[in-house]
């Protein structure tokens, strides 16, 4: 990528970059041609993308059937092939820019805040470790597997060292060289990751459904289900019978949630990369606000507190219902589990949409602006909390519908029918509070009164009062007069600087206090589902009304993007919690 040869609309980047000089306060102004050929740039690389990821779609689920001539080796294969190509690209598009001056003119403040790449970064240590125990499993026995799948996780593992590192240190970027060879690049590196994250959905639910069978049948029919019609891994077939094999196996499979987390956060940061290849940034309206995260200030504790016993409560519960539901096949634990399940969701659930209502309400109290400029990450926030939630709002109202049309009625169906419908406004109430949240205006910090504040350290209000009674009401004032270039301060003032910002900080710590407990509460509303605890696949009345075929589909394709709502939520809540 070198500087020689630029888009036309970099072309322009000088004499766009010195208007904002003269008219500090209008956008650049781009020719209609120019705008013609961004949007036709974008749709260029929109359309590679699409058949990028019809082609892996095509490839994944062709593979989880055993009736289709397709194997997971030649998903892996195509995989690690756009593996490759993306790290090249990667590889080349960083040197390109560091070679070039003039590659990125401006950076966007919004895009890739430190939390959202704090939370990449451990995904992919997690990631990591599940490649490296990926390959000590089937280094186990190497020797009747095809090369693909020990290279796969090599290659995977480099991958995500490389792209960590790229979104690290670039995902600010406004990039003004090759425009179009960067946005099929990131559109490459989107739907790579993409294909990634519907490869591990495949392989977990296949690992999943298999587990359940073999836990309900014999070795002997659970291998000649294989045989029939089921696909098993390549893998399966090769015997596993040391210790150190089967901690690798049950290892990398515990892994997979962190490692579907990871291609989604990556995919996210690389959309809002690729909105912002070409943009120009008028730094005047595009104000870049200096917040600090303050965990343990202003803040009264309860929502962390409320927050946290939550989530200790929530692990307990996955504990006990793992033990109960996995590991026993009495029809009683299997029940209590279920019970206890669904009784610690429905008061989360419901203490959930409760605050999340109180929020908004606070909401309407405040007094701060709305923010309406530009920003493609708050843009793509909103897009994927609204589209996210698509996935539980579907279970949800399968369950609805199969436990109302069903008889007889037990105390479970009451309780998940309690459950779905709490799903579903929890899910309404929150994104309502967090779409709230991310469209306000950062706190603005009263200068005048804070330069008061500084002037007055350790003035009692004793010493107010002796001051207020020397100074006469004729407005004079304790400082000197303002023809010194000083503002004038008067005693009513200094009380007023002293009280004021104490009587306006109760919606801002009220609005902290919800969104750390909203937080805590979606970490184990994630973990729960992520980590085995699924009652759709253990209570039998969706099982029953809509057949073993259709209910598992239905879950294996929603409730992913329900587990990914939950950790976005986590991400939007954290930036709302810093906003406040």
């Amino acid at each position: 990528m070198g500087c020689g040869h630029k888009d036309d609309k970099a072309s322009l980047a000088s004499s766009q970059i010195a208007s904002f000089s003269h008219q500090p306060h209008q956008p650049p102004s781009t020719p209609a041609s120019k705008e013609v050929w961004k949007k036709g740039g974008r749709m260029f690389s929109i359309l590679l993308a699409v058949h990028l990821a019809l082609l892996a779609c095509t490839l994944v689920s062709s593979g989880a059937f055993e009736k289709i001539a397709v194997h997971d080796y030649d998903v892996f294969f195509l995989l690690t092939v756009m593996m490759l190509i993306v790290i090249i690209w990667i590889i080349f598009y960083l040197v390109g820019t560091s070679r070039c001056p003039d590659a990125i003119l401006c950076k966007d403040s919004h895009a890739g805040p430190i939390w959202l790449r704090g939370g990449l970064i451990l995904f992919a240590i997690f990631s990591l470790v599940m490649d490296v125990f990926k390959i000590g499993y089937y280094s186990s026995f190497y020797s009747c597997l095809s090369a693909i799948k020990i290279i796969y996780p090599i290659v995977q593992a480099i991958f995500v060292v490389v792209q960590t590192y790229f979104l690290w240190i670039s995902a600010k970027d406004c990039v003004h060289v090759h425009l179009n060879v960067t946005r099929c690049g990131l559109m490459l590196t989107l739907t790579t990751n993409l294909a990634v994250w519907m490869s591990a959905v495949t392989d977990e639910s296949v690992h999943k459904a298999h587990s359940k069978l073999k836990k309900n049948t014999t070795e002997e029919i659970f291998k000649w289900l294989l045989k029939a019609g089921m696909r098993s891994s390549s893998a399966e077939e090769c015997n596993c019978n040391s210790q150190i094999c089967q901690i690798f196996k049950n290892g990398y499979f515990w892994l997979y949630p962190f490692n579907i987390e990871y291609s989604l956060f990556a995919s996210a940061m690389v959309y809002v990369m690729w909105k912002n290849v070409g943009r120009f940034i008028d730094h005047h309206s595009h104000h870049i606000q200096r917040l600090k995260f303050r965990l343990f200030q202003r803040t009264f504790f309860v929502g962390i507190m409320l927050g946290l016993i939550i989530l200790v409560s929530g692990l307990g519960v996955l504990i006990l219902y793992e033990v109960q539901v996995n590991s026993s096949t009495e029809s009683s634990k299997k029940s209590q589990a279920l019970t206890m399940y669904y009784i610690f969701n429905i008061v989360c659930l419901g203490l959930m949409s409760l605050v999340c209502i109180g929020g908004s309400v606070i909401y309407r109290f405040d007094k701060r602006d709305m923010d309406r400029h530009k920003n493609p990450t708050r843009t793509l926030d909103v897009a994927l909390l609204m589209g996210a939630a698509l996935g539980q709002y579907a279970i949800s109202y399968y369950s609805i519908v199969a436990i109302v049309a069903s008889t007889p009625r037990d105390a479970i169906s009451a309780l998940n029918l309690t459950y779905a419908l709490l799903m579903i406004a929890q899910h309404t109430f929150q994104n309502i509070f967090i779409i709230e949240g991310l469209h306000r205006q950062p706190p603005k910090e009263d200068h005048k009164h804070n330069s008061h504040q500084k002037d007055l350290y350790g003035l009692t209000f004793v010493n107010i009062n002796a001051v207020s009674l020397r100074v006469p009401d004729s407005g004079s004032t304790l400082a000197p007069s303002t023809a010194s270039g000083t503002e004038a301060i008067h005693p009513s003032d200094l009380v007023r600087s002293l009280t004021v910002p104490k009587k306006m900080n109760w919606r801002r710590k009220f609005l902290r206090e919800i969104s750390m407990f909203l937080l805590l509460s979606n970490i184990i509303l994630w973990i729960m589902p992520a980590f085995g605890a699924r009652p759709q696949f253990d209570n039998d009345t969706e099982l029953n009304f809509y057949g073993d075929s259709m209910w598992p589909a239905i879950v294996d394709i929603c409730l992913p993007f329900g587990i990914f709502y939950r950790m976005h939520a986590v991400a939007s809540l954290l930036e709302v919690y810093i906003m406040s």
